[in-house]
């Protein structure tokens, strides 16, 4: 049981940085956002795991799958914060589930796992529940639509390396590395777009670091109390939050075909979730 309200807290705390993201995206660049999100990522978190997680910081034992793992997260929250600066967050978090079908469709591929039938069929229906929200023909088909199934994509390769990772590294240790990867490399990039913000723009972003810092944790410690599989359906949850925060902040409402093609989605990821736990491919 405290493995489900830490995981539900996490995905309760999240959305609160995807909103702070889209708020300030009408006035900074959403790679500069980017940026702020794994500066104070890692501002918050490192101070933190020093003085209660000291001992679980040991170098990685594959860094450069961490650096590969940092870059895919990193690729990931590119995409979606362009995506959310265009269209609804609800929109763009219904197409980035298809995250666990891609992770389904490629870990026979690099984590030698048999996928049978029912699941590649799963995945085919979880596709089919994107098209659904995407309508393509019907509704125009922009950048920040693609760049929000793109999210989908990264996500599901980062769960495969955490997968890999998952044996020989500390969780907290690769969630440490991921912030320090994303914040190297967006600090290389982020002057090109560089805008000063204002002390309330500094004081949103530094929020948005701690919603992801404490979202994160929660995540790991959940972890503690249960395998990974058994907790992934529950990230589903998170749409909920993140429907109530752009309704009262943006009034976003997901349309009718948003809801069916979410609910395709989510029925196909849970379940492939549900195969994965019975071992029956």
């Amino acid at each position: 049981m405290k493995a489900i309200i830490l995981n539900l807290s996490a995905w309760m705390v999240l959305p609160f940085m995807d909103t702070i993201a889209k708020y300030l995206s009408s006035e900074l660049s959403f790679f500069q956002i980017t940026w702020a999100r794994y500066f104070f990522t890692v501002f918050w978190t490192l101070p933190f795991m020093f003085f209660f997680f000291r001992k679980n910081l040991r170098w990685s034992e594959n860094p450069k799958l961490q650096i590969l793992r940092g870059l895919t997260l990193f690729s990931a929250n590119i995409c979606f914060f362009y995506s959310i600066s265009v269209i609804s967050m609800a929109k763009a978090l219904t197409l980035a589930f298809v995250a666990p079908l891609v992770t389904t469709a490629i870990s026979p591929f690099f984590l030698n796992e048999k996928v049978g039938l029912r699941r590649w069929f799963a995945v085919l229906v979880g596709f089919i529940g994107s098209l659904v929200v995407i309508r393509p023909g019907f509704l125009e088909f922009n950048l920040a639509t693609i760049a929000a199934l793109v999210t989908g994509c990264f996500y599901g390769i980062y769960v495969v390396i955490t997968r890999k990772l998952h044996s020989t590294d500390n969780p907290l240790l690769t969630l440490l590395l991921t912030g320090v990867v994303g914040a190297i490399i967006a600090s290389f990039l982020v002057p090109v777009v560089w805008v000063n913000p204002t002390l309330y723009q500094w004081s949103w972003l530094a929020l948005m670091g701690i919603f992801a810092c404490l979202g994160h944790i929660l995540l790991i410690l959940s972890l503690r109390y249960a395998d990974a599989s058994k907790l992934a359906p529950f990230g589903y949850f998170e749409i909920i939050t993140n429907i109530i925060l752009g309704y009262y902040f943006f009034s976003d409402f997901p349309d009718k075909w948003t809801f069916l093609g979410l609910i395709i989605i989510i029925s196909s990821g849970i379940y492939i979730f549900r195969r994965e736990l019975v071992n029956q491919p």
